[in-house]
């Protein structure tokens, strides 16, 4: 943790208070998201948004870098957001509703989109990880909430059944959200099983496939918006990948890179695509190899 972060006891002591109101008056959770200062759209300034994804732990993915357990601290964790929250340039968050809540309580979410995870039920590592059910927000809660829209992931593993229920659900939401004018994030990949671990397929043809399955689903696409990995150098095969569609699309930031500079490099030639709209990112600017939350968001923000 950098040095000029608050103290293990500061932020012990904030955390006693978020559990505190929890248990004496949840109530208040509400009251703060009515109350939340909201944006006028999702994009900013420049036209593109940047949202700092933390739905992770939910999934049971914790790994960041080498530290297999680094986002299981949530005082940690909360710091790290509110660091990336407050740095000009961040639109937005992404997280499953203990978290965002936790970033209520903490008032980090005024002037900031945000986007409640919906299906975390396929947890990392698990024989049934691709049954991605839907486990966290769904539409009432998000529009209780204020917030602009949900996140599903969506995994398709041709040799697998458990794809189909998946599709369904994700075509399900994505017609509900559109009905209350929210963004549904679809977040597809065309995955295999390679000595039974589950591993999405990056190549051009599979990413394709995957954004032209999501691109379809639901009765209407006016509110789809696509979060979609980098292929390639972010060039070329990025541009055949994306040529499926005519969606806004975000670009997700993956696993934490040891090369951050070629990572930056990648990000940005995918941004100068037509379609692309953002970025999406979590880790690798949550827990950069250097530790600099500040710089890595600024380096983020300054691509857009």
């Amino acid at each position: 943790m950098p040095a000029d972060w608050p103290s293990t006891e500061v932020l012990e002591s904030t955390l006693r208070e978020i559990t505190d109101t929890r248990a004496r008056s949840p109530e208040t959770i509400g009251e703060l998201a009515a109350a939340r200062t909201r944006r006028a759209s999702p994009l900013g300034p420049s036209g593109k948004a940047l949202v700092i994804a933390a739905d992770h732990p939910a999934r049971g993915s914790l790994r960041a870098g080498a530290d297999p357990l680094a986002m299981a601290d949530r005082a940690d964790l909360l710091m790290r957001l509110c660091v990336a929250l407050a740095r000009p340039g961040v639109t937005g968050v992404l997280g499953t509703a203990d978290i965002l809540e936790d970033l209520l309580l903490l008032g980090a979410l005024h002037d900031r989109s945000v986007f409640g995870s919906m299906n975390r039920g396929g947890l990392a590592g698990a024989s049934f990880e691709l049954d991605d059910r839907f486990t966290g927000y769904d539409v009432p809660a998000l529009v209780g909430a204020g917030f602009d829209g949900g996140k599903m992931l969506l995994r398709i593993d041709y040799a697998d059944d458990r794809s189909a229920p998946t599709l369904a659900a994700c075509a399900k939401a994505v017609t509900a959200l559109a009905g209350e004018r929210l963004i549904a994030m679809v977040e597809p990949f065309v995955s295999v099983r390679e000595n039974g671990r589950l591993r999405n397929d990056l190549s051009v043809r599979a990413a394709t496939t995957a954004v032209a399955v999501a691109a379809g689903l639901g009765a209407t696409s006016a509110y789809t918006w696509l979060k979609v990995p980098v292929i390639g150098d972010g060039g070329e095969d990025m541009a055949r990948v994306l040529s499926a569609t005519t969606l806004p699309t975000l670009l997700l930031g993956g696993e934490v890179a040891a090369d951050q500079d070629a990572t930056y490099g990648k990000w940005s030639a995918a941004l100068r695509l037509p379609n692309v709209r953002g970025l999406v990112v979590g880790r690798s600017l949550l827990y950069p190899p250097d530790g600099d939350v500040v710089a890595a968001v600024d380096t983020a923000a300054g691509l857009l």
